[in-house]
Formats: C-alpha cells, structure tokens, sequence
C-alpha cells in the first residue's frame, strides 16, 4: 500500500442500483485535488456507521446522494466483498467494501442531490442510468475497478472475494 497520505480505514457498503429496464445507476466522478485521476463511473455508497448494518448503511447512503428511498429488506446479500485504497482530499482511505444490490420496480428516477455533502456535490458531476450490458463491455473507468468484470458473475449470484485494490 502506498505510504504518500494519513492513512483513514473504515468500512463502506457500496450499492448496484439497478432499475426495472435493467439499467444500473453510476454516478461521473472526478476530484479537483488530483486532477491527474481524471474522471470515472462510480457506485452509490459510503461509509458504515458505528451501530449500523450494511443494509442500514446502504438505505441512508442512497437516500443522501441520490433521493431515493428504500427499505433495508430490498437490499440484496453482500455477495462482493473487497478490500481497496485511494486517496480521498488529502487522505489514503483504506476501505473494507461490501457490495449489494437494489432492484427497483420502476423506471431509474430523477435524483434528489439535496441531501449530498459539498464534498460529493463537487466530486459528482453527473450521473447516468447504465444499461448492464453497456457496463459489461466498457472499458471505461470505474470504481470499483473491476465493475465490468466482476458485475456479470455477481448479478448471477456467485460470490466475489476481490483482491486487494490500490485504486489511486
């Protein structure tokens, strides 16, 4: 692991939303304080707090950046478990990750940026409702780094144990 940062560990849930027409949510990510990053297709999440589930977590995560509401009992198993690092406005994050799913029943809504903190209103400058197969075959980069070729084996229900990530 790199040693260039204050080191930051915690624990994240991150959420594949994914939408009636099967069409997932990612939000277009960027971080003015290193621009050599550029910018990338980022899952919904973020850290679990004291006394929380990663349910708990991801309900309110969700709610926060992005308006929707739902409820614990919809979110799916954390069948995706990673570790991974990167640097966060002048921090190395040092994350334990779980990933799971939310379907919706309707087509992916308009967001609701209200609830989003100003760090997340600056780094998320847009958002896009994905076709799965479209994430399946980009190139493009996200986070996490293995979206496109892991998502398949995940939405099939295998379990995915990621090797550790240094992802800036």
């Amino acid at each position: 692991m790199p040693d260039d940062l204050p080191v930051v560990e915690r624990t994240a849930v991150r959420v594949v939303v994914i939408d009636v027409r099967d069409a997932m949510l990612l939000f277009h990510t960027r971080q003015l304080q290193y621009p050599e990053h550029g910018t990338w297709w980022e899952l919904p999440g973020g850290g679990i707090d004291p006394g929380e589930t990663y349910a708990q977590a991801a309900v309110r995560e969700l709610h926060e950046e992005t308006g929707i509401v739902a409820e614990a009992a919809r979110i799916g198993t954390p069948n995706w478990r990673r570790r991974a690092t990167f640097k966060h406005r002048g921090e190395r994050r040092l994350q334990d990750e779980v990933i799971v799913t939310l379907r919706l029943p309707v087509p992916g809504p308009d967001l609701d940026t209200s609830r989003r903190t100003d760090y997340e209103l600056e780094d998320y400058f847009d958002h896009r409702w994905w076709p799965v197969t479209e994430v399946l075959a980009s190139t493009g980069r996200f986070y996490p780094g293995r979206l496109p070729a892991l998502l398949g084996p995940f939405l099939a229900g295998e379990p995915i144990e990621e090797p550790f990530e240094v992802w800036s």
